[in-house]
Order: structure tokens, then C-alpha cells, then sequence
């Protein structure tokens, strides 16, 4: 090939390049660190995105908890680099609603399969769980039936998280709030406390400390057993029944409203694929959000859930979290 010819080659070549790089458009996803841990699902919704949507690229920023993410977007305003928030669950989708920081999505929400109807047209729910106690069959042959006999067994020593930096202690709070009326709601945290282990910052080192044997019951999914049996073989686990239902989390994503970001709608999207809903399952460890063959184990749990009894938490709302968590501030405190 004569110089000439080279030059021009090179050119064009340069010239491609940076065409397809133009082309190339990056989403920048506020999240939890757990979700984009070596072992969590976000690098592999990552890859299985990108493979679907090359023209697309995630970046990822991770924060501690979601209740840190979320203070980080409000303190960053209009001026945030965010495109995609990951991580938001039904608890505080109104104050976050109310920031005004969120836009619409445009995913069909005929494609949902929860145990309750969705209609929020901001939040998208990709993966969902009912809280429970964990407890190891082995130790205690006789669990408590429901939350009132959890607070009145002393024999029963628990670990539980705090609903200020959890939103595994958020449903805690919200449970004891449904099922105690705001008189003995107080006195019911006292009778806990007094076989209550720790309080923990987070679900991790409560949930690690209960495998060491730490506390008879601690505070988790009840998918929680499900990561035992199928990815560790161990059928010790199970989750407590309550007689009153449970307490519902559904975890959401939402596009935020400042920047115009086609590839952020594509991701928002992906996020109910039945690819992304196998990872987000199986390293969650949570249920998936949409009529998929994910597991046998996760699909029979799955089924069994959509016709659990659960608690009806959708006239929740900040102002009753924050008069909640005073209460229970102040009964820890004595």
C-alpha cells in the first residue's frame, strides 16, 4: 500500500473511530454498593445491557446504603451527573417523588407480577421480598408463630438492623407500627430489647453474626434461606410464618428527569429482560418482578408469595417513619 493510500486509510479509519465513539452514550447509575459488589447483580446486568445495547455504557457510583445515595442526588440537585437511580424501594418512593429529581418511565407495567397492583408510572420495580426472622431449624424447634410472640419470647435472643441506616430495620419499624397501636407500640420495643443482641448499622454484619451463632433469629428476607440451599447446599435455614403477614419490600429504579438520555431508557427497561431478572434474583436474592422461569427453588417461593398474606403498608408515608422512629429512638434510649 503506497504512503498516499496508508494516509487516506488511516483517515478514514480516525475518521469511523470517532463516529462510533460518538454514537457511544454512557448511563451513570447512582446504586448501593452491595449491587455493584464482585458478587452482586450489577456488574452482570452490566454485561448482559451492554451485549444487548453496545451503543450503550454503564458507569456505576455506589453509596453505602440507598438512604446515603438518594441525600447524596437531593445535595447534588439539578447538577447531578445521575441518569439512572437503582436501589429506591416503596418506603421512600414518595419523599423521593416529592424531590421532583425524577421523570416518568416508559415501560409497559403489564409485564409486572407482584403480589400487590403497581401503578406508580416513576418507580419501576425489578426485584421484590418479604421481610422475615431467619432461624436455623436445628436450634429452635419451636418458632414463634408471629411478631407478638417474637417480642414476648425472652428465650429467643434476635439481631435486628437500624431503621435510621437500613431499610431492613425500616421494616422492622413499619412491622411493629401495623401490628402495636401507637400506646403499645413503646413498650413492645422495650420487651424486644431485652433479648435483643444488637441493633446493627446494616444487614451484613447482623446477618454474618447470626451465622456465627451470634442470636437464635435475626432479621433478613424470606428468600434468605433460598442462598443457603441452592448455592451452599445447607437446608437448616428457614424463615419465620407469621400469623399477621408480612411486611413487603419492593426495590425500584427511576430515571432522572435532568438529563435526556436515551440509553438510560434502554437500561430502565432491561432491568424486567428476563436476563437481568436472573441475575438480579439469583445475587439479590430476591423474587423477580415478572412471570420468568428464573430457579425451581426461587419459582416455587415465588408462587408460594404472590399469595402470601402481607401487611398493607401503602398509606405509609415519611412523616409516619420519622414520628416511628422517634418512638423507637427514645424507647432504646431509657
Amino acid at each position: 500500500m503506497s504512503r498516499l493510500n496508508t494516509s487516506l486509510f488511516l483517515t478514514a479509519l480516525s475518521t469511523l473511530s470517532l463516529s462510533v465513539l460518538a454514537q457511544t452514550q454512557t448511563v451513570n447509575v447512582y446504586t448501593y454498593d452491595s449491587f455493584t459488589s464482585d458478587w452482586g447483580a450489577g456488574p452482570k446486568v452490566k454485561k448482559a445491557f451492554e451485549t444487548h445495547f453496545p451503543q450503550c455504557q454503564v458507569n456505576f457510583t455506589a453509596f453505602g446504603d440507598s438512604g446515603t445515595m438518594f441525600n447524596r442526588l437531593r445535595l447534588e440537585g439539578k447538577k447531578t451527573k445521575a441518569d439512572v437511580v437503582v436501589g429506591l424501594d416503596n418506603y421512600n418512593q414518595e419523599e423521593a417523588e416529592k424531590s421532583g429529581l425524577f421523570a416518568p418511565h416508559k415501560v409497559d407495567l403489564a409485564k409486572l407480577s407482584l403480589p400487590i397492583e403497581w401503578k406508580h408510572q416513576i418507580f419501576l420495580p425489578y426485584d421484590f421480598g418479604q421481610f422475615a426472622f431467619i432461624y436455623d431449624k436445628a436450634k429452635v424447634q419451636q418458632p414463634p408463630k408471629s411478631l407478638k410472640e417474637l417480642v414476648e419470647r425472652d428465650d429467643l435472643n434476635v439481631i435486628y438492623q437500624d431503621p435510621r441506616t437500613s431499610s431492613v430495620g425500616r421494616g422492622l419499624l413499619i412491622w411493629m407500627n401495623h401490628v402495636y397501636s401507637e400506646n403499645d407500640v413503646a413498650q413492645a420495643w422495650q420487651k424486644l430489647a431485652k433479648h435483643t443482641v444488637t441493633v446493627g448499622k446494616g444487614w451484613s454484619d447482623t446477618y454474618g453474626a447470626f451465622l456465627k451463632g451470634e442470636a437464635d433469629l435475626v432479621l433478613s428476607y424470606h428468600t434468605s434461606p433460598l442462598y443457603h440451599l441452592v448455592f451452599e447446599q445447607k437446608d437448616q435455614y428457614l424463615a419465620t410464618e407469621f400469623a399477621e403477614g408480612g411486611v413487603l419490600q419492593i426495590e425500584t429504579a427511576a430515571r432522572v428527569a435532568q438529563h435526556d438520555n436515551a440509553c438510560a431508557d434502554h437500561f430502565v427497561a432491561f432491568l424486567l429482560h428476563p436476563e437481568a431478572q436472573t441475575h438480579l434474583v439469583k445475587n439479590n436474592v430476591m423474587l423477580p418482578v415478572i412471570d420468568a422461569s428464573i430457579e425451581p427453588h426461587f419459582d416455587a417461593l415465588k408462587a408460594t408469595q404472590m399469595h402470601t398474606k402481607v401487611i398493607d403498608t401503602s398509606n405509609v408515608n415519611a412523616t409516619q417513619l420519622k414520628k416511628w422512629l422517634a418512638v423507637w429512638q427514645t424507647t432504646l434510649t431509657k
